[in-house]
């Protein structure tokens, strides 16, 4: 699973999003799908390009000119998450599938930024549009062979979702910026933007989808396996290689821990304790990748929103003004 967060696919998230909503509806224009995909949110899955376009410019209480309007969220699953999802559920069960799939990626994106009454998807201002095909870029291999040229379409199914989110809460009062990447390092800052740790949002991707669909996830297939192999020593790259050998030996599947131990548990740690000082790096402030490889994701009913806290305050601070007189 890759998940990533951007400016915009058109370069610019200062201005209006407007040009990338044009963008992403290319999949809509004659000759390309017979059956239009509408924008979706967790509310809705028939939401018209000018409804995207009207509701993120018009969300920017308080925003300069320079600041950042909106972020665009590119969620693409691996070809074998793809295959699992076309083998379990078919074509058209399987795009609405990874739509919901993306409302639950929208929970853990509120809830990563630790602010209270930011708790889910509800809670924030955002469009998802999911795409079917993905072209040859500049950046593919294929193009460095002259085996394809920029703009020629992939093979195979290419399922994917962008999500445009606003820059400010659902009640156009709260910043949020997932480019704060404090982590509640410098307090007063993170009290403005949120903290956001990105690394536990890339994990929370698998997390997620492994544990919403019973996908049978290897270890040397997960975001851990493969930031441990380009960025960790060598002793944290023998010792994952040395558990990932020993799960395929004692058969302890994927699908298995996932139903009894999270992804990476406190009993792998203790074997191999040089993991236990490559892990933490991404944490800090003593939370983030490590919560989510210790613990399951959790589910967000019953908490209050945004629009809810915001109306405890303003009936603190009316008390208040009554008392001072």
């Amino acid at each position: 699973m890759y998940i990533n967060i951007t400016d915009s696919e058109t370069g610019d998230n200062k201005g209006s999003c407007g040009n990338l909503v044009s963008y992403l509806e290319k999949e809509n224009r004659p000759n390309e799908n017979k059956v239009p995909q509408h924008w979706f949110n967790g509310a809705s899955n028939n939401i018209m390009p000018h409804e995207v376009r009207i509701g993120i410019d018009g969300n920017i209480a308080k925003l300069g000119k320079n600041d950042s309007k909106f972020f665009l969220i590119n969620i693409s699953p691996s070809r074998k998450e793809i295959d699992f999802l076309l083998a379990t559920y078919g074509e058209q069960g399987a795009r609405e599938k990874l739509k919901e799939y993306a409302v639950r990626i929208m929970d853990e994106y509120a809830r990563n930024f630790r602010r209270p009454g930011i708790e889910n998807h509800k809670d924030l201002l955002w469009f998802g549009k999911l795409e079917n095909y993905r072209y040859y870029s500049h950046r593919d291999r294929e193009l460095k062979n002259g085996t394809k040229k920029v703009g020629d379409r992939k093979e195979g199914p290419q399922f994917h979702v962008q999500v445009i989110v606003s820059r400010k809460d659902i009640t156009n009062r709260i910043k949020l910026s997932p480019q704060n990447r404090s982590r509640g390092r410098n307090v007063e800052h993170s009290k403005k933007m949120g903290q956001f740790d990105q690394m536990a949002f890339k994990q929370c991707g698998e997390t997620v989808f492994d544990r919403m669909f019973g996908f049978d996830r290897k270890l040397k297939d997960t975001l851990l396996y493969a930031n441990t192999m380009k960025n960790g020593n060598i002793d944290q790259q023998v010792a994952l290689h040395t558990l990932d050998r020993q799960l395929k030996s004692g058969g302890d599947t994927a699908r298995e821990r996932q139903q009894n131990k999270p992804i990476l548990s406190r009993e792998d740690l203790e074997k191999f304790p040089q993991l236990t000082g490559w892990v933490p790096p991404f944490t800090e402030a003593g939370w983030g990748l490590l919560d989510i490889l210790l613990a399951p994701v959790q589910d967000f009913g019953g908490h209050d929103t945004v629009a809810a806290e915001e109306e405890r305050k303003r009936k603190r601070k009316k008390k208040k003004r009554g008392q001072r007189r």
